[in-house]
């Protein structure tokens, strides 16, 4: 049965992007379970027009060169040999199973000669661009061992591309590891680009106007967002054994570009849509609702939802900074049981916290923020998008309008909740530790909506 692909409204780009299956080997079990996503790839009606990996390719991690050899030409020959690279171009990216060393750089460039030669000098056939029409892909070396190996990147080469291509309508940057931790797995150089790297490579992106960073890596699929910028992490083509069971999956993101920006759905392996995404978010000016200071019918109830928007805006002025005991915004609860959602402030630096309790007896999870400055105005908004997982508990203030994902350490987010059908505004529900907002002004309104129902630039 076919499967239908996202299409652009008018002239733009559709495409698939999948990563992480560590096959090449023939009768290893990896090549059967990247048959079946490749399988996927191939039910698309209409078929990509172009194919991206975010890398781990093949087993490699050997020193035997010869060794490495033969899995690429099975990848290649045998495992992909499905795609007519004529008319579908497949265009990848270095990562820690091919590319970990300079030997391992000297076969990739060799086995995969098809790649431009136009990076920066070291990385010619490593890191490269592509130019489509009004789309520019850039491919990132992440573990360049020039530099140091895993974890570092060049980026003043990056910026002078980015600049060079400023006409470009969308700029997509790809790379293998993640520059932000993805479902709490943290730690510099294996699992996400080192401290000296990523901050300017962040900026590079945002400067630059880019709209999403591809990677993989981490076995998961993940977005999130930082200063307006996609993270989008896709590592689902092939190792299942290593994926957590009951939370990932192995998948393949179909994806769309068009003037309106970009419009994505992941699919598993039975073909069925399990999340999907339209970036850039466009809040209305108008359906808002203001929700008085103390205990109020919640304008959302019921659930869990995997299709909601929830946005939540607070203004006011905050308390001074002698006190660092939590400040309730909100807090939505079930008589009898802790807080299902608070939003507000912990600490004496009055930072801005979301915690989520889905499971009764359960610990809750935490997102954090912003700090406020002490009897300061204060104007920010909080959105819960329930098709985000992790990512999406987002953050934005007057000052600054581009969206942020709040740092966790989960692997979950709004989709698990419950919605209690009554909410406090600006303290706790009556039986839970009062936590009164010690500032003054409080105002609070709210925004929900079916994800569908919005998209666009904002």
């Amino acid at each position: 049965m076919r499967i239908a692909s996202l299409q652009p409204s008018g002239p733009g780009h559709q495409f698939v992007v999948y990563g992480d299956c560590c096959s090449g080997i023939p009768g290893a079990p990896h090549e059967k379970t990247f048959a079946a996503v490749n399988a996927v790839v191939q039910r698309l009606e209409p078929p990509p027009q172009f194919v991206l990996f975010t890398g781990d390719e093949i087993a490699g991690l050997t020193p035997d060169a010869d060794a490495l050899r033969a899995q690429w030409r099975h990848w290649l020959d045998r495992e992909m040999g499905w795609l007519d690279h004529r008319t579908t171009p497949l265009w990848q990216t270095t990562s820690n199973h091919a590319t970990w060393d300079r030997a391992s750089e000297a076969v990739f460039r060799e086995m995969l000669g098809h790649l431009p030669r136009n990076g920066p000098s070291g990385q010619e056939g490593l890191s490269y661009w592509v130019r489509r029409d009004d789309l520019l892909l850039v491919f990132v070396h992440t573990l360049a061992s020039g530099l140091g190996g895993e974890g570092h990147v060049e980026t003043v080469w990056l910026r002078d591309v980015l600049r060079r291509h400023a006409d470009a309508r969308h700029k997509l940057v790809l790379g293998h590891h993640p520059v932000h931790p993805v479902n709490g797995f943290s730690g510099a150089y294996q699992r996400e680009i080192g401290p000296e790297h990523a901050a300017d490579l962040w900026d590079a992106l945002v400067d630059g106007g880019v709209l999403a960073y591809l990677c993989g890596h981490i076995l998961a699929f993940d977005v999130q967002v930082h200063r307006g910028v996609l993270q989008i992490c896709t590592a689902g083509a092939g190792t299942a054994h290593r994926m957590p069971e009951g939370v990932e999956y192995l998948h393949v993101v179909q994806a769309a570009l068009d003037e309106q920006g970009l419009r994505y759905q992941v699919i598993d392996v039975d073909g069925a849509v399990r999340e999907t995404l339209a970036w850039p978010l466009a809040l209305p000016a108008e359906g808002w609702q203001s929700l008085a200071v103390g205990r109020s019918e919640a304008p959302l109830s019921g659930g869990p939802f995997g299709d909601r928007l929830v946005a939540l805006r607070f203004r006011g002025r905050s308390a001074s900074a002698d006190d660092g005991s939590a400040q309730t915004f909100l807090c939505a609860h079930d008589a009898g049981r802790q807080p299902s959602l608070w939003i507000g402030l912990r600490g004496r630096e009055q930072r801005l916290a979301v915690i989520v309790g889905p499971e009764p007896g359960r610990s809750p999870h935490y997102w954090h923020g912003p700090a406020l400055d002490p009897q300061e105005a204060f104007d920010l908004t909080v959105l819960l998008h329930t098709g985000m997982g992790p990512g999406g508990i987002l953050c934005r203030t007057a000052n600054d309008p581009r969206w942020s994902t709040l740092a966790a350490a989960s692997a979950w987010g709004a989709e698990r909740l419950g919605w209690p059908r009554r909410w406090s505004i600006g303290e706790a529900a009556r039986g839970v530790d009062d936590q009164p907002f010690r500032g003054t002004a409080l105002a609070v309104e709210a925004f929900v909506s079916a994800i569908a129902c919005l998209s666009g630039a904002s």
